[in-house]
């Protein structure tokens, strides 16, 4: 009786490790999907940018494209017609349910920053689901994932950034 009584201690034991791994796994999961999702769209900003390199100083943000949750609604250049596209991307326009938007990265932002000689960091922000610490380079979204528990310090803080050269063929 005291041998089944074990047994089935150690079975629960085991059972409640495994409930807990896929726990883990399920978040695990979600970060590598939204890691796939930045990436995607890091590389349409910078296949657009690419495209219109002529006016490429113009795709610089002043301000985190996706903040606030609301994406500019007219445009009167290709470059403006971009970031509307970028933004509506990143808040995840091309998926709904309901009218709402849900094919987002988590609390998703994009940046276009110049960093001289012709070389533009385009970089994309988005909120993990635990804290792993601060990322280095870019500033994009840097400060805008304190609020969740345990991510003060910028430790929920996910990007993803990639600099893209523009030639200078004005010049011989």
């Amino acid at each position: 009786m005291i041998e089944v009584l074990v047994t089935i201690v150690i079975l629960a034991i085991g059972m409640l490790g495994l409930v807990g791994l896929e726990g883990r796994l399920q978040v695990t999961q979600l970060e590598a999907y939204q890691r796939s999702q930045a990436l995607i769209l890091l590389k349409d900003m910078e296949n657009r940018l690419a495209a219109n390199q002529l006016n490429a100083a113009n795709y610089v943000t002043a301000t985190a494209i996706g903040a606030g949750g609301t994406c500019a609604t007219s445009s009167t250049s290709v470059q403006q017609a971009d970031a509307i596209a970028w933004c509506n991307d990143i808040l995840g326009a091309g998926e709904t349910s309901g009218g709402a938007k849900v094919g987002a990265l988590i609390n998703g932002l994009g940046c276009v920053e110049a960093i001289g000689n012709n070389q533009y960091l385009i970089t994309v922000a988005w909120q993990g689901l635990s804290a792993v610490g601060a990322p280095p380079g870019s500033t994009c979204g840097q400060g805008q994932y304190n609020s969740v528990g345990g991510c003060a310090g910028d430790v929920c803080r996910r990007t993803v950034s990639t600099t893209v050269q523009i030639a200078n063929l004005a010049t011989p």
